[in-house]
């Protein structure tokens, strides 16, 4: 018997890696025109053909106890632990409690108080501990540390998507646009903030790099460190990083580029690109 892992769409796992891995992948939902898509489910329209803005959902406490349900039979009994996109970014966590609620004490919830490979990562790790034949209880744990580990940055071309989103306050929205500044972003205490502001993108994603490797000195172990750079219609520009990553971070065991799913590629816009530091062992 083994524990069940479960998440999002948003942590932009690959379905072959979580298929590999044993992570069962919950869709969150993106709204075209008024038409629902199934992240990783249904092909998504880039973009809406009426005006009409693009918006986006977490994912229902029904869909949740669906899965929730199915995982803990094929763990026959051994519990689910469910890592979620944090709870200051999106309704999930709160669907994910009332599913668990519904299925039972053998499902535990984490806010990974994160997204993209942000949330991947601690995804990655529990399930590896998991995969070793750790009990509920350790699984869950493992989960709920490596969800404070990680460390998420990331530069937008403008401000406009995060704003009309509600991921970031319209003050910060108006900084960025009327004075034509390009900002770098983290994840702080599971919201998006404003970490710099710069004045070209060239600055920002210098800065963008220099931050992933200050915080590759802090979240870094014996195993050193493991990179992800997350884009928006731009893989050039993620490979770039990536390269000034490699060169500047000996020590990573692995970086990897992944494109940012429908869901938070609606909120970041077009030309983001992100970067993910942590620990090593996944």
């Amino acid at each position: 018997m083994t524990v069940a892992v479960v998440t999002d769409s948003s942590s932009c796992l690959p379905a072959t890696l979580a298929a590999e891995r044993g992570i069962a992948l919950v869709p969150l939902h993106v709204l075209v025109d008024g038409i629902d898509h199934r992240e990783g489910v249904d092909e998504i329209p880039e973009q809406s053909t009426s005006g009409t803005p693009v918006t986006t959902a977490g994912a229902s406490p029904g869909e949740l106890t669906e899965v929730y349900a199915a995982a803990l039979e094929r763990s026959r009994g051994a519990g689910v632990v469910a890592l979620h996109i944090s709870r200051g970014l999106s309704s999930t966590w709160e669907a994910a409690r009332q599913a668990a609620d519904h299925v039972g004490s053998a499902v535990r919830v984490v806010d990974s108080a994160s997204a993209g490979m942000g949330l991947g990562f601690a995804v990655l790790a529990a399930a590896a501990t998991a995969a070793g034949g750790a009990e509920l209880d350790e699984v869950y744990h493992d989960a709920v540390a490596a969800s404070t580990t990680s460390r998420c940055f990331i530069v937008v071309d403008r401000l406009d998507h995060l704003r009309r989103g509600g991921r970031i306050g319209a003050a910060a929205a108006l900084l960025g646009t009327a004075l034509a500044m390009k900002p770098v972003l983290h994840i702080s205490d599971g919201k998006l903030v404003l970490r710099e502001k710069t004045r070209t993108s060239s600055k920002a994603l210098h800065k963008l790099v220099d931050a992933a490797v200050a915080a590759a000195t802090e979240v870094g172990d014996e195993s050193g460190v493991a990179l992800a750079v997350h884009h928006m219609q731009c893989p050039e520009r993620a490979e770039d990083v990536a390269a000034m990553l490699t060169s500047r971070i000996p020590h990573s065991t692995s970086i990897d580029v992944y494109p940012f799913g429908a869901v938070l590629g609606t909120h970041v816009g077009p030309g983001a690109v992100g970067v993910v530091v942590a620990p090593g062992r996944r």
